[in-house]
């Protein structure tokens, strides 16, 4: 938004803006914030910056935690949910004592997989596209005790709710896909996200009702540059639940938070140029795409196992990528089939809009190392020459539901579990550290902090269907 600070302090003039509200990504994607009054928002700020502890956000060690955080004047933005006039930042972190850029700080990370790219002389830049598929609640419980544990969700769209009255415009299950109103209740909610969403600088393509009957929504936004992207998937999480929370309603963007029903992707559509041609390009190709498309999508696959530690890094997960379903499981790409990892959409076939799509990824994600694993292991590919097809990779565009079960198992499948992933990037992430984008301190605190935190909590707990299957015995 911004080009120069004297630009910046003339908007907290101009619009009487009370605070300045510095927000930062920690290492697991999400956002933690500091506020100061605009009184302070002077020249030293982006000299000195504010202190803050990155041991306790997954950053840094605890012997040596101490960082700073600056304003990015580019990603300013009126925070329209602050009841005092807020001026917020994304901000840019730096090591305390030399104040040189926090080089494995996620969104720093980021704008290194961008200046490695360029460096490589493939290309001038990348762009990208996320979708965005969340559910809405009325309202959210849930609770894990030594006694008991639970949740429960509360939907009036879902076809369950039909029981308890109302208007009777319930939708069934798996049969939310583009619903119009009455059945989709939540047009004007899409509506004021997309509305404070453009104010704040981030462009919507379009919004709908997605499949997932108790409320299930789909934003897209038009393609951009990885740095770019990564600040709208955190803009868009952010802006989704604080208007939710406004009606007195709960989002998740979990992957799997209902059985039974349609889990929560955020596929990434990309692409690379240099300069305006777009190098994924060719009017002869299989669909559409380039020799160097096709090496991109080979390095993808060939390290997509290694690639899911980083892109659905969660145990839930992979409750949403299962057989059997269309969820995208298997390691071949498809000219529009949606249970391919990469899908080529049918309807990007000009010189500017050819691209891939890569579906399995979600929101539990970071999204600048998302983003930025992707970018290096397409990289990769183009370098080594990677062609899919020689390496069993399709393109595969028949039913594969309808094959015979020695048919499938000729597929390359990619991890099923939160375990397998991780113990894929142990084994394949030497691509990550080229031109020393990611580092292996980094690998190896993102591996640690999973296994501990995450997968072996979830597996020393009972789960509730255990109690249906086994009480008894």
């Amino acid at each position: 938004m911004f080009k120069s600070f004297e630009q910046a302090q003339q908007f907290v003039e101009e619009h009487n803006i009370q605070s300045i509200d510095l927000k930062f990504a920690d290492l697991w994607g999400r956002w933690h914030h500091l506020t100061t009054p605009a009184s302070q928002f002077a020249p030293k700020l982006m000299e000195r910056g504010f202190g803050f502890d990155g041991s306790s956000v997954g950053l840094k060690n605890v012997k040596a935690g101490d960082m700073i955080m600056v304003p990015d004047l580019s990603t300013g933005f009126q925070d329209p949910f602050w009841d005092a006039p807020t001026l917020s930042f994304i901000c840019t972190t730096l090591n305390a004592d030399t104040h040189e850029i926090f080089d494995q700080d996620p969104r720093n990370l980021a704008h290194k997989a961008e200046t490695y790219l360029q460096n490589t002389g493939i290309a001038t830049e990348s762009k990208w596209g996320p979708e965005f598929e969340f559910y809405v609640f009325e309202s959210v419980s849930y609770e894990n005790k030594m006694q008991g544990a639970g949740y429960r969700f509360q939907s009036q769209s879902a076809g369950w709710s039909s029981g308890t009255g109302g208007s009777g415009s319930h939708i069934p299950i798996h049969g939310g896909y583009h619903a119009a109103p009455p059945k989709d209740r939540h047009y004007n909610l899409r509506q004021e996200i997309t509305h404070h969403l453009e104010s704040m600088g981030v462009p919507v393509k379009y919004h709908h009702h997605e499949v997932g009957s108790p409320g299930q929504l789909e934003i897209e936004t038009p393609l951009m540059g990885l740095v770019k992207a990564g600040d709208a998937v955190m803009l868009i999480k952010y802006t989704t639940k604080m208007v939710a929370a406004r009606r007195e309603k709960a989002v998740t963007f979990m992957p799997k938070p209902i059985f039974g029903e349609a889990g929560n992707g955020m596929h990434f559509h990309q692409h690379i140029f240099m300069g305006d041609e777009n190098l994924f390009y060719d009017p002869e190709g299989y669909g559409k795409l380039s020799q160097t498309a096709r090496f991109y999508i080979g390095g993808m696959l060939s390290h997509g196992a290694a690639l899911l530690a980083l892109t659905n890094p969660s145990t839930n997960s992979y409750r949403r990528l299962v057989p059997g379903y269309e969820a995208p499981i298997n390691a071949f790409y498809s000219l529009g089939n949606r249970s391919a990892a990469i899908r080529i959409p049918k309807y990007a076939s000009q010189p500017d809009t050819a691209r891939i799509e890569f579906r399995p990824p979600d929101a539990t994600s970071n999204p600048y190392l998302a983003l930025a694993a992707q970018l290096m292991a397409g990289i990769d590919g183009i370098q080594r020459e990677l062609d899919p097809t020689e390496l069993g990779f399709g393109p595969i565009d028949a039913d594969i539901f309808s094959w015979t079960e020695e048919e499938r198992a000729a597929i390359k499948p990619l991890p099923t579990s939160l375990d397998d992933a991780l113990q894929a990037l142990k084994d394949d992430h030497d691509f990550l550290l080229a031109g020393d984008v990611f580092s292996e301190e980094l690998i190896e605190n993102w591996i640690e902090h999973k296994c501990e935190e995450e997968v072996e909590p979830v597996r020393a707990r009972p789960h509730p269907y255990e109690m249906k299957l086994y009480f008894d015995v």
